[in-house]
């Protein structure tokens, strides 16, 4: 498996060890009030855990922990992994933080880390985000990172947002900011 970093963050693949943390923010019904499969007991986190560990081996992807750079602390995952959508397998981008770390940019932070290693290591050509159409902090997140046009569906039984991104548009978007970057250095020449 691979580990990202961010400026603030370590995302890698989730562990065994990261169950009482992950099993805590599952359960806490703010967190999961947009999610589309509800809040998770214990027993409902260890089977995504599982479902994470297959993603790993079957795809070498999936969601992963993000830890804090500086206290290791467990923040919440992120990562590009397959979903069904209309009987066609898509890979989506999930995202999803503990409480405490709510309002600070990260989930921002990891999903373009997740999505530079999904477009350019992975070569992926096409990635998916779902979104409740209500839930603005989510659609603020996808909208940072790029995500523009979406269509509106039944997902889960359940309305949402389905952006879609081509990896030509990742790498036009990575183009941009960097010459954005360089610009006022090629100005004070």
């Amino acid at each position: 498996m691979f580990e990202l970093e961010t400026p603030r963050l370590r995302l890698r693949p989730l562990a065994t060890a990261d169950v009482p943390a992950l099993a805590d923010m599952l359960a806490d019904p703010e967190v999961m009030r947009h999610s589309l499969h509800g809040v998770c007991d214990e027993a409902a986190t260890r089977l995504f855990l599982d479902w994470c560990f297959d993603c790993y081996i079957q795809h070498r992807t999936g969601p992963l922990a993000m830890v804090s750079g500086e206290s290791d602390e467990f923040v919440g995952f992120c990562g590009v992994s397959p979903e069904q959508v209309k009987g066609t397998t898509e890979w989506n981008l999930g995202y999803r933080l503990a409480r405490p770390y709510w309002g600070q940019g990260l989930a921002t932070e990891a999903a373009v880390a997740a999505l530079d290693h999904a477009f350019e290591e992975r070569r992926f050509d096409s990635i998916i985000v779902l979104v409740e159409p209500d839930h603005a902090a989510s659609l603020r997140v996808a909208e940072k990172v790029g995500f523009s046009r979406f269509d509106t569906l039944s997902f889960n039984h359940q309305p949402v947002r389905l952006y879609r991104m081509r990896r030509s548009q990742w790498q036009h978007k990575c183009s941009a900011s960097r010459a954005e970057a360089e610009l006022p250095a090629i100005l004070s020449k």
